[in-house]
């Protein structure tokens, strides 16, 4: 299991509007077991890119609603009472307040919206 120590988030804009984001080269340079770069902006929310394996901590969000859409892999989302299970082309949204854990049985790459003041590691 991977403690918060071992993320590696990265809440810079990495791409400006109007520049190509490549996500196959993006995947094939990450080297990291749970690594998120912050995309692109729009408006006041950001798509994020996660590249993960392994297990996220516990946490949830008080003033900010969470969109998780997987490409490749499989994330699961646990929730209180049940499990959220998401394949490739299939996304869900968190919303806020909600206590969450995402977790990737497998590499799963995915790309996340969400607001550019949310704290990814929870509130």
């Amino acid at each position: 299991m991977q403690t918060k120590n071992n993320y590696d988030i990265h809440l810079d804009v990495k791409y400006p509007h109007l520049e190509l984001i490549d996500i196959p080269s993006i995947v094939a340079a990450c080297k990291e077991k749970w690594w998120n770069q912050t995309l692109t902006e729009v408006n006041e929310s950001v798509v994020r890119i996660g590249i993960v394996e392994g297990e996220f901590h516990w946490h949830k969000h008080d003033n900010d609603d969470e969109f998780f859409f997987v490409l490749e892999g499989q994330l699961l989302i646990d929730l209180e009472d049940k499990t959220i299970v998401l394949n490739p082309m299939q996304g869900t949204t968190i919303s806020k307040g909600v206590m969450h854990r995402p977790r990737a049985p497998k590499k799963t790459v995915m790309l996340m919206m969400e607001t550019n003041a949310i704290q990814p590691t929870g509130d």
